[in-house]
């Protein structure tokens, strides 16, 4: 057997064009939607990130404002720019890349974006929000693996899920989005014991840990759905993900690749939440 490849560059682009139209829409009637992204300082793979989510809003009909400060920015310079933006009606989503230099809070700036326009769905609100299954923004990378499910039609419904990893911004969104659809879940993590106990007898693995080889072949139970969240470097220094990818998709019976699987889907569904950001404040506008 052979996993079916589940493509999150196509899944993206069918995707988008419905963010495309939407946005469209939105700015025939005077609302154009807007995302603003603030960078502080200079990471690299940051700024790759920052500069494929403008890009992906001014590719789709999306208004982007794109602050860039020096690392040494202060902590109360950047609540007073979130405050600016919590109140400018142009912007319907905000977004602040992490991780921030050692001297800013993160928990403070995430809580500091309004909850109408928190569209990684990270603050406490929103958090809270989804843990009682109600929603109103679903982090974006669990949103577009739930997606991947959807477009593949595959079953979660009674399904054993297994989720490796922990995380507020994967691990724990994503076990909660996998329990409203009605899947059985185990959350493991670095203090798990005997991982591959768990995810042999599990229908659906997502891996978001950033360890290579987290999940290797024999861990996995034959016709599974192995989502690959990891982002990693091989010794060649190729990208590669959490999961033995080449091992793998000889058991599994759908895989995502990395890159080209979950990377795609995150901006993607970035551009959607920020899009519902959008169509609420005109709804709201027209109450």
């Amino acid at each position: 057997m052979t996993a079916q490849i589940i493509d999150g560059n196509a899944l993206s682009k069918t995707l988008r064009a419905d963010v495309a139209a939407r946005a469209a829409a939105l700015t025939a009637r005077g609302q154009q939607p807007g995302l603003a992204v603030i960078l502080v300082g200079d990471n690299p793979a940051s700024e790759v990130y920052v500069r494929n989510k403008v890009k992906a809003c001014q590719d789709n009909g999306l208004h982007s404002v794109f602050d860039r400060f020096p690392a040494t920015l202060t902590e109360s310079e950047l609540l007073t720019r979130l405050d600016d933006l919590n109140n400018d009606p142009n912007v319907h989503g905000i977004l602040v890349q992490l991780p921030l230099p050692k001297h800013i809070d993160s928990h403070k700036v995430i809580e500091a974006i309004a909850p109408a326009k928190d569209v990684d769905g990270f603050n406490v609100e929103n958090a809270g929000a989804l843990m009682t299954g109600k929603p109103l923004f679903r982090p974006c990378t669990p949103y577009g693996v739930m997606k991947m499910f959807e477009a593949h039609n595959i079953a979660l419904e009674g399904a054993n899920a297994v989720v490796i990893g922990r995380s507020n911004i994967v691990g724990k969104p994503m076990a909660m989005l996998l329990l409203e659809a009605g899947a059985t879940v185990t959350i493991t993590h670095s203090k798990t014991r005997d991982l591959a106990a768990l995810t042999r007898n599990a229908d659906v693995v997502v891996a978001a840990t950033g360890r290579r080889n987290i999940l290797i072949a024999d861990m996995v139970k034959p016709g599974a759905t192995v989502i690959d969240v990891g982002m990693n470097r091989d010794d060649n220094g190729k990208l590669c993900g959490d999961v033995d990818f080449a091992g793998v998709k000889e058991v599994a019976g759908f895989i995502t690749p990395v890159p080209g699987g979950v990377g795609p889907m995150t901006i993607t569904m970035l551009l959607v939440n920020t899009i519902e950001a959008a169509e609420r404040a005109m709804q709201q506008d027209r109450d």
